[in-house]
C-alpha cells in the first residue's frame, strides 16, 4: 500500500475528472498571466490591482486540485504535488502581505510555484494519456 502513495496512475481507466484537468492547466497559465501583470505594473507604471485580484482568483483552481486529490481515492497519488502547490501559494500570499522585506522573496517563490504547477500538469496529462487504450 505504501508504494502506491504517490502513484498517479492508480485506476487510470476510471479517467480523470474534467474539472481536475482544467484546474491543472489553469494554474500555470494563470501564473504566466501573473508574471505579465507584475511586469506591466513595474514597467508600465500601472497599478498592482489587477495582479492582486488575479492572484486571489488563482486560489480557485489551486483549491479545486487540492480538494480532488484529497477526496477522490484514485487521485490520491497527486496529493503531494497538490499540497506543494497549495503551500507555495499560501507562502506567496504571506510574502506579499509582509511588506518590502518579504516581498523581495515573492518572485523566487513564484518561480517555485510555477515549477510545481507545471510538474502537476505534467502528471495530470500523463494520467490522461494512460487512460486511453494503447494499441
Amino acid at each position: 500500500m505504501i508504494e502506491n502513495l504517490h502513484d498517479t496512475l492508480i485506476a487510470s481507466k476510471r479517467g480523470t475528472p474534467k474539472l481536475f484537468i482544467v484546474s491543472g492547466l489553469a494554474i500555470p497559465l494563470g501564473l504566466g498571466v501573473q508574471f505579465l501583470l507584475a511586469g506591466h505594473a513595474l514597467f508600465a507604471q500601472a497599478t498592482w490591482d489587477a495582479h492582486i485580484m488575479f492572484g486571489a482568483l488563482l486560489s480557485i483552481p489551486i483549491l479545486l486540485q487540492f480538494s480532488y486529490a484529497a477526496i477522490v481515492p484514485h487521485l490520491r497519488g497527486f496529493i503531494w504535488w497538490a499540497s506543494a502547490v497549495l503551500v507555495l501559494y499560501l507562502v506567496q500570499i504571506i510574502l506579499a502581505a509582509g511588506g518590502t522585506a518579504t516581498l523581495a522573496y515573492h518572485p523566487f517563490n513564484a518561480a517555485l510555484l510555477l515549477t510545481a504547477s507545471l510538474v502537476m500538469l505534467f502528471k495530470v496529462e500523463r494520467r490522461r494519456a494512460y487512460s486511453f487504450p494503447h494499441s
